[in-house]
């Protein structure tokens, strides 16, 4: 495994977006299956759930509800079929990098928690691409070495 996804990534793999067609390009040449963390799955789940309780409220944002069971089953669905790979993690090693993470990036940059801990995961797993659709997650891979080539 050489690569790591964050939560935008694996959206435009489950629900149709602009970047959808990339990143199934991407899957289709990967020729192996795409490392996740128990993280990214929660963070993903949550954001579908997120999505169907807005549009709920408001049908002008998120998605229906057929739409969100189609994403968390065919998440799931790849899951178990090996598409995705659930990978073990040092969570307390993880932290300790996010927290280097933090302090160096944040204050310039302002990046959310979970996106620096998806990119601390990859600095973990030891991988050298992160993939992502979101800039300033992206300039924050860029900035610790590793390559984005979405």
């Amino acid at each position: 495994m050489n690569c790591f996804p964050d939560t935008s990534f694996l959206c435009a793999l489950y629900r149709s977006q602009m970047q959808s067609a990339l990143a199934d390009r991407f899957m289709r040449s990967l020729g192996e299956p795409l490392g996740v963390s128990s993280l990214l799955l929660l963070e993903f789940r949550q954001s579908v759930r997120l999505q169907v309780r807005l549009h709920l409220i408001d049908r002008t944002k998120g998605f229906g509800r057929a739409e969100g069971d189609r994403m968390l089953h065919d998440l799931q669905q790849d899951v178990s079929a090996g598409v995705l790979q659930l990978n073990p993690v040092d969570w307390a090693a993880v932290h300790q990098q996010a927290e280097v993470l933090s302090s160096l990036y944040t204050p310039a940059a302002g990046h959310r928690l979970v996106d620096i801990l998806h990119v601390a995961t990859a600095l973990h797993l030891g991988v050298g691409q992160f993939l992502t659709f979101d800039a300033n997650q992206r300039a924050l891979a860029e900035s610790v070495g590793l390559d984005v080539p979405v």
